[in-house]
């Protein structure tokens, strides 16, 4: 049996993935490879549609 961490999380997984981290055998996208500007994009789109639902929302709610 896997020894747990009190997250919950398998302690020789995480110790493997930090050394293949350290190693550059990392799978994880980094910073680098991120697109910064489409990320913004898409959050300024999610806040605008939350925004349309909240109003949308508080009409139904008047009557």
């Amino acid at each position: 049996m896997a020894k747990r961490s009190p997250a919950n999380t398998d302690v020789n997984q995480v110790r493997q993935q930090n050394a293949a981290s350290q190693m550059g055998n990392s799978e994880t996208e980094f910073a680098s490879e991120t697109d910064v500007q489409a990320v913004r994009q898409a959050n300024q789109q999610s806040a605008a549609k939350a925004q349309q639902n909240n109003q949308q929302s508080n009409q139904s709610n008047q009557f």
